[in-house]
Protein backbone atom coordinates (compact mmCIF):
# COMPACT_ATOMS: atom_id res chain seq x y z
CA UNK A 1 0.00 0.00 0.00
CA UNK A 2 1.17 3.51 -1.08
CA UNK A 3 0.58 6.32 1.63
CA UNK A 4 0.66 9.87 1.13
CA UNK A 5 1.38 11.88 4.63
CA UNK A 6 0.66 15.50 4.36
CA UNK A 7 1.39 18.46 6.84
CA UNK A 8 -0.74 21.02 5.84
CA UNK A 9 0.31 24.31 5.92
CA UNK A 10 0.17 28.03 3.84
CA UNK A 11 4.05 28.62 4.05
CA UNK A 12 5.26 25.13 3.64
CA UNK A 13 3.04 21.64 3.02
CA UNK A 14 4.98 18.81 4.01
CA UNK A 15 4.42 15.52 2.24
CA UNK A 16 6.29 12.00 2.02
CA UNK A 17 5.00 9.22 0.09
CA UNK A 18 5.79 5.63 2.44
CA UNK A 19 5.38 1.52 0.50
CA UNK A 20 3.90 -0.31 3.50
CA UNK A 21 4.03 -4.20 2.76
CA UNK A 22 3.72 -6.88 5.36
CA UNK A 23 5.25 -4.65 7.89
CA UNK A 24 8.25 -3.01 5.75
CA UNK A 25 8.61 0.36 5.23
CA UNK A 26 9.84 2.11 2.49
CA UNK A 27 10.31 5.81 1.98
CA UNK A 28 9.46 6.34 -1.93
CA UNK A 29 9.59 10.13 -1.94
CA UNK A 30 8.94 13.23 0.36
CA UNK A 31 9.45 17.26 -0.15
CA UNK A 32 7.46 20.20 0.45
CA UNK A 33 5.47 22.83 -1.23
CA UNK A 34 6.63 25.90 -0.31
CA UNK A 35 4.65 29.26 -1.60
CA UNK A 36 6.01 32.80 -1.32
CA UNK A 37 4.49 35.10 0.79
CA UNK A 38 4.73 37.66 -1.72
CA UNK A 39 1.51 36.14 -3.65
CA UNK A 40 -1.76 36.43 -2.55
CA UNK A 41 -3.28 33.60 -0.57
CA UNK A 42 -5.53 32.72 -3.38
CA UNK A 43 -2.17 32.49 -5.61
CA UNK A 44 -0.58 30.28 -3.17
CA UNK A 45 -3.66 28.14 -2.47
CA UNK A 46 -3.65 27.70 -6.39
CA UNK A 47 0.39 26.86 -6.54
CA UNK A 48 -0.62 24.41 -3.61
CA UNK A 49 -3.50 23.27 -5.75
CA UNK A 50 -1.52 22.43 -8.79
CA UNK A 51 1.59 20.93 -6.77
CA UNK A 52 -0.54 18.18 -4.95
CA UNK A 53 -2.38 17.42 -8.30
CA UNK A 54 1.41 16.87 -10.04
CA UNK A 55 2.68 14.78 -6.81
CA UNK A 56 -1.04 12.55 -6.78
CA UNK A 57 -0.44 12.29 -9.95
CA UNK A 58 2.87 10.88 -10.58
CA UNK A 59 2.93 8.76 -7.70
CA UNK A 60 -0.80 7.34 -7.39
CA UNK A 61 -0.82 7.22 -3.56
CA UNK A 62 -3.33 4.22 -2.53
CA UNK A 63 -4.59 7.02 0.17
CA UNK A 64 -3.90 9.58 2.35
CA UNK A 65 -3.39 10.63 5.77
CA UNK A 66 -3.35 14.11 6.96
CA UNK A 67 -3.05 16.59 10.02
CA UNK A 68 -6.18 17.44 11.60
CA UNK A 69 -6.55 20.95 13.18
CA UNK A 70 -8.01 20.81 16.30
CA UNK A 71 -6.47 22.90 18.77
CA UNK A 72 -3.75 25.96 17.40
CA UNK A 73 -1.17 28.34 19.49
CA UNK A 74 -0.82 31.07 16.59
CA UNK A 75 -4.33 32.39 15.73
CA UNK A 76 -2.46 34.21 12.99
CA UNK A 77 -2.19 31.18 10.80
CA UNK A 78 -5.08 29.09 12.01
CA UNK A 79 -7.50 30.45 9.14
CA UNK A 80 -4.55 30.21 6.32
CA UNK A 81 -3.72 26.63 7.32
CA UNK A 82 -7.72 25.59 7.61
CA UNK A 83 -7.74 27.25 3.86
CA UNK A 84 -5.03 25.08 2.34
CA UNK A 85 -6.28 21.67 4.40
CA UNK A 86 -9.56 22.86 2.32
CA UNK A 87 -7.15 22.74 -1.11
CA UNK A 88 -5.48 19.80 0.06
CA UNK A 89 -8.88 17.59 0.86
CA UNK A 90 -10.33 18.90 -2.68
CA UNK A 91 -7.40 17.71 -4.38
CA UNK A 92 -7.75 14.18 -2.56
CA UNK A 93 -11.27 13.98 -3.64
CA UNK A 94 -10.73 15.43 -6.92
CA UNK A 95 -8.61 11.91 -7.61
CA UNK A 96 -10.90 9.34 -5.63
CA UNK A 97 -7.93 8.97 -3.30
CA UNK A 98 -9.51 8.53 0.39
CA UNK A 99 -8.31 11.06 2.82
CA UNK A 100 -7.68 9.83 7.10
CA UNK A 101 -6.94 12.50 9.39
CA UNK A 102 -5.07 12.59 12.40
CA UNK A 103 -4.31 14.99 14.89
CA UNK A 104 -0.42 15.82 15.98
CA UNK A 105 -1.59 13.92 19.29
CA UNK A 106 -2.67 11.04 18.00
CA UNK A 107 0.40 10.85 15.94
CA UNK A 108 2.87 11.29 18.57
CA UNK A 109 0.91 8.38 20.89
CA UNK A 110 0.78 6.00 17.63
CA UNK A 111 4.69 6.54 16.74
CA UNK A 112 6.63 6.88 20.46
CA UNK A 113 2.98 5.30 22.94
CA UNK A 114 3.23 8.98 24.44
CA UNK A 115 0.96 12.02 23.40
CA UNK A 116 3.28 14.68 24.32
CA UNK A 117 6.57 13.15 22.31
CA UNK A 118 9.09 15.82 21.37
CA UNK A 119 9.57 16.51 17.62
CA UNK A 120 13.35 14.65 18.17
CA UNK A 121 12.03 11.29 19.69
CA UNK A 122 9.14 11.57 16.45
CA UNK A 123 11.98 11.90 14.35
CA UNK A 124 13.82 8.80 16.13
CA UNK A 125 10.45 6.55 15.69
CA UNK A 126 10.56 7.88 11.94
CA UNK A 127 14.11 6.78 11.79
CA UNK A 128 13.59 3.81 13.48
CA UNK A 129 10.58 2.70 11.43
CA UNK A 130 12.02 3.59 7.97
CA UNK A 131 15.25 1.68 9.17
CA UNK A 132 16.95 5.17 7.88
CA UNK A 133 19.35 7.64 9.11
CA UNK A 134 18.79 9.88 6.95
CA UNK A 135 15.16 12.03 6.81
CA UNK A 136 14.10 14.89 4.92
CA UNK A 137 15.43 18.53 6.12
CA UNK A 138 11.64 20.00 6.87
CA UNK A 139 10.59 19.40 10.32
CA UNK A 140 7.47 19.59 7.95
CA UNK A 141 8.44 16.59 5.39
CA UNK A 142 9.15 14.95 8.94
CA UNK A 143 6.18 15.16 9.99
CA UNK A 144 4.56 14.46 6.77
CA UNK A 145 5.98 11.10 6.92
CA UNK A 146 4.80 10.29 10.79
CA UNK A 147 1.80 10.73 9.94
CA UNK A 148 1.58 8.51 6.73
CA UNK A 149 3.39 5.78 9.52
CA UNK A 150 0.76 6.61 11.83
CA UNK A 151 -1.73 5.70 9.40
CA UNK A 152 0.25 2.15 8.35
CA UNK A 153 0.04 1.21 12.03
CA UNK A 154 -3.44 1.82 12.28
CA UNK A 155 -4.43 0.06 9.51
CA UNK A 156 -2.63 -2.80 10.95
CA UNK A 157 -4.62 -2.76 13.73
CA UNK A 158 -7.55 -3.42 11.92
Amino acid sequence: MRILGIDPGMAIVGYGLIKFYNDEYELETSGSIQTSKNLSDSERLLEIYNDLSTIVEKYKPDCAAIEKLYFFKNQKTIIPVAEARGVILTVLQKYGIDAYEYTPIEVKQVLTGYGRASKKEVEQMVKYTLSSDALPKLDDTVDAVAIAICHSRNLSLK
